[in-house]
């Protein structure tokens, strides 16, 4: 059975709280081990697409978006 201050740890936030949720492999490791919460963080910052790399990928596709968008605009201007 997992310790209640680690359960109540992942309860206060609700990634992770739903990252154990959809992983339960973790709830063994963590019983056993609850000094690996920063290892499960790390894992669910990955599942979710929260870690800088991701979020920069994130930030220059939106861009591009953006500038595709803004090139459509004129030349669709320049036709008229």
């Amino acid at each position: 059975m997992m310790r209640g201050e680690v359960y109540q740890y992942i309860r206060s936030q609700p990634d992770l709280h739903k990252f154990l949720r959809s992983h339960p492999n973790w709830y063994r490791r963590l019983s056993r081990n609850p000094y690996d919460i920063p290892k499960m963080e790390q894992e669910a910052k990955l599942f979710y697409g929260k870690t800088f790399p991701q979020r920069m990928e994130k930030i220059e596709n939106n861009m591009n978006l953006a500038m595709m968008m803004i090139e459509m605009m004129k030349s669709f201007n320049q036709q008229s």
